[in-house]
């Protein structure tokens, strides 16, 4: 057994957190649009969260935001002049444009990129690959900002190998962990990697939804299992329901989640259920009564319960092997059948022993939940030491960002103010001084340029 870790890393809400409703597919962005946004209270209600695991014992670390409005976009798109000049053309003759240009989407750090740890890979590194996210043009401007963190954060090659996207086009749809589990008796270990995927691109005849987009490819999740140098006998590639990512569930993580020897998913989540646990229990190898298929029958919880709860982004946290806790959003204790059944759960003979829940409501407004707001990161003690530690969770960096968050986050933005140069201004003096506190250095363009 290889001793070691899993480590969460949580995106830090940005100064532009809006609902401008630019994710179609995803129900409750859809729903909230044009509603005035708590970028102050958006940041503090995912700092809590983080602090709080890592008082429970967890290693956690901090993920910084995004420039947003993000000006160097809008110059590609053909509008010039003074940055304040572009924000105003950008206004009026494509309020969209900079509504997604100033999207603080990269707050959900479980699109940010699929992570194989050293005790997967060929070269016993552990692999990142930045997700390209070319569903959403708000989010494919992420990936080289993403990349550029992630090496400020996992900066020794002796340790970490960094790829830069797939090539974003549909073909390789790519929206990273939040289609991706990884299975294991122990962190260190060689463990099943657990590839889900919306449609295959090169095949018209595979089923595919009819609403709603499939975001992530097949041919995606084989083109990072290759370059991470995974063991194909240790990968499960299984596609999600078409009628549930028509239903709202656009990433799996909406329906299904898993880590260590624990997969809990939705009866309907996977287009052949079957299929799903036999080649995972054939991955998965000897003692295959270990392993917890966890399935949540639509007779106890409806898909729709688990659009509106988001029971399944939630963060599965292993204590040990046979102990478990479940972090969930408040909209699970007001949700009647969910709270039923975590609370049945809990008394059964699964590994999840405890429901601990959180207030995201800003995150949850805008589509995303606990799971949403993290990248997973296995890692040995060698690996934990190599990392930036900056950018680890305790009392004083607690602190530090809550004042941080007070001194530079407004407390209502309206989807009118992006245009307004002040909070330009604003975001880039928040977050040159946060590369100062997370000693990341110059990872946006506006400190290049």
């Amino acid at each position: 057994m290889n001793k070691a870790t899993e480590a969460n890393f949580d995106g830090l809400v940005g100064p532009t957190h809006n609902y401008s409703g630019l994710s179609f597919g995803n129900v409750a962005s859809l729903n909230n649009s044009a509603r005035p946004s708590n970028p102050k209270a958006a940041a503090k209600q995912g700092l809590t969260k983080m602090k709080a695991l890592a008082d429970l014992g967890f290693v956690q670390g901090v993920l910084a935001p995004h420039e947003r409005p993000h000006i160097p976009t809008l110059r590609r798109l053909g509008f010039t002049g003074s940055d304040a000049h572009i924000l105003e053309q950008a206004a009026k003759q494509s309020p969209k444009i900079l509504a997604a240009v100033s999207s603080a989407s990269c707050m959900w750090t479980a699109n940010a990129a699929t992570v194989s740890p050293s005790g997967d890979t060929r070269d016993k590194r552990v692999h990142f690959t930045p997700a390209n996210l070319v569903n959403k043009f708000h989010r494919s401007i992420e990936h080289e900002t993403t990349g550029a963190i992630l090496k400020a954060t996992f900066r020794d090659d002796a340790y970490f190998a960094h790829h830069p996207a797939l090539p974003s086009v549909d073909h390789f749809g790519d929206e990273g962990a939040a289609n991706h589990t990884r299975f294991c008796h122990d962190y260190g270990d060689q463990g099943v990697e657990f590839f889900v995927y919306g449609m295959e691109a090169f095949n018209s005849q595979a089923p595919s939804p009819k609403k709603f987009p499939a975001r992530h490819t097949l041919e995606a999740s084989q083109a990072v299992a290759r370059r991470h140098g995974l063991n194909p006998e240790h990968v499960v590639y299984a596609q999600q329901n078409p009628d549930v990512i028509d239903a709202g569930v656009f990433h799996n993580d909406v329906i299904a989640v898993g880590n260590r020897n624990a997969h809990f998913y939705h009866q309907e989540a996977f287009l052949d259920t079957a299929k799903m646990k036999q080649d995972l229990l054939k991955a998965w190898g000897d003692r295959a009564s270990e392993f917890h298929l966890i399935e949540v029958p639509s007779n106890a919880v409806s898909v729709q319960d688990c659009i509106q709860s988001y029971l399944f982004n939630s963060q599965l946290l292993s204590r040990d092997v046979n102990d478990m806790v479940l972090i969930v959003p408040g909209e699970c204790e007001n949700n009647p059948a969910v709270w039923a059944y975590l609370n049945s759960l809990v008394k059964g003979p699964s590994p999840i022993n405890e429901v601990k829940v959180f207030d995201l409501k800003q995150s949850m407004s805008n589509g995303g939940g606990p799971a949403c707001l993290r990248l997973r990161v296995a890692l040995t003690p060698t690996e934990q030491e190599a990392i930036n530690p900056a950018t680890l969770m305790n009392d004083a960096l607690f602190e530090r960002l809550n004042n941080w968050v007070d001194a530079h986050y407004r407390d209502e933005l309206h989807e009118k103010d992006l245009a307004d140069p002040l909070l330009l201004n604003e975001s880039r003096t928040a977050l040159d001084e946060l590369t100062k506190i997370l000693d990341l250095g110059s990872v946006y363009e506006f400190q290049r340029g």
